[in-house]
C-alpha cells in the first residue's frame, strides 16, 4: 500500500489506538474490536462516503456517511437521537454511553461504521411508551440528576449492570458506573437510584 493511500485513507486501527487510552479508566465500558468494518471495508476506508446501516432501538437506518464520523455524531446529527450526550468528546466522561449488542460503549470513541449491523440502544429506547424504565423512574424518585448532562450515560450503565446482575452490591454498583463522571456530584443519589431500581425490578416493578 502506498504512502499516499495511507495519507488519504482512514486507518481505523490508528483511530482506535489513538482514542483507546481514554477508555482504560472506565470500568463499565467495553472496548469494541472493529471486526465488522474490517470484514466489510478492509483495513483502510475513505476518503469517499460509505453506506452504513445502524439499527437503533430496534429500527434500521440506512446512511451514506463520511467514514470518519463517530457513532455519537451519527446518532445525534444524522438520526436525531440527541439523548446521547456529547461532553468531553474524548472517551473520558461516559456521557455518550450507549449499548452495542448489549455491551456499554463510548459512542464518541468508535466509528459509526464499526456499529454497522449491530444493535444499538440509546436512552430513547428504554421507556415503554409513557412508562419509564425502572432505572429511569428511580433516578427521578431519588433526584439523581442536577444539570442532567451525564444522566443518560449513568442510566445506560445502570441498565447494563442490572441486566447482567439483577442483585448487585453497592460496591458492584459503584464499580459499574465508575466510567461515568458527574460534575455536579450526585453520586450518592445515583448509587441509591440503581439500588432501588434493582429492588423494584426484583418485585416486578
Amino acid at each position: 500500500m502506498s504512502d499516499q493511500q495511507h495519507h488519504d485513507g482512514l486507518s481505523r486501527r490508528g483511530f482506535i489506538k489513538g482514542v483507546g487510552g481514554g477508555i482504560v479508566g472506565a470500568a463499565s465500558l467495553t472496548a469494541i474490536k472493529p471486526a465488522r468494518a474490517v470484514e466489510k471495508y478492509g483495513d483502510v476506508v475513505g476518503p469517499d462516503n460509505v453506506d452504513v446501516t445502524l439499527k437503533v432501538n430496534g429500527k434500521s437506518h440506512r446512511l451514506n456517511i463520511d467514514p470518519r464520523i463517530t457513532l455519537l455524531d451519527a446518532l445525534r446529527d444524522k438520526l436525531d437521537y440527541t439523548g446521547t450526550k456529547r461532553a468531553c468528546n474524548r472517551g473520558e466522561c461516559g456521557s455518550c454511553t450507549v449499548l452495542l449488542d448489549g455491551k456499554t460503549v463510548l459512542a464518541c470513541s468508535m466509528l459509526a461504521l464499526d456499529a454497522d449491523g449491530a444493535d444499538v440502544e440509546t436512552i430513547e429506547g428504554l421507556a415503554n411508551g409513557e412508562q419509564l424504565h425502572p432505572v429511569q423512574q428511580a433516578f427521578v424518585e431519588n433526584d439523581a440528576l442536577q444539570c442532567g448532562f451525564c444522566t443518560p450515560g449513568f442510566i445506560i450503565s445502570g441498565v447494563a449492570l442490572l441486566r447482567e446482575n439483577p442483585s448487585p452490591s453497592m460496591n458492584e454498583i459503584k464499580y459499574a458506573v465508575s466510567g461515568n463522571l458527574c460534575r455536579c456530584g450526585t453520586y450518592p443519589h445515583v448509587f441509591k437510584a440503581i439500588d432501588d431500581a434493582a429492588k423494584a425490578m426484583k418485585k416486578g416493578g
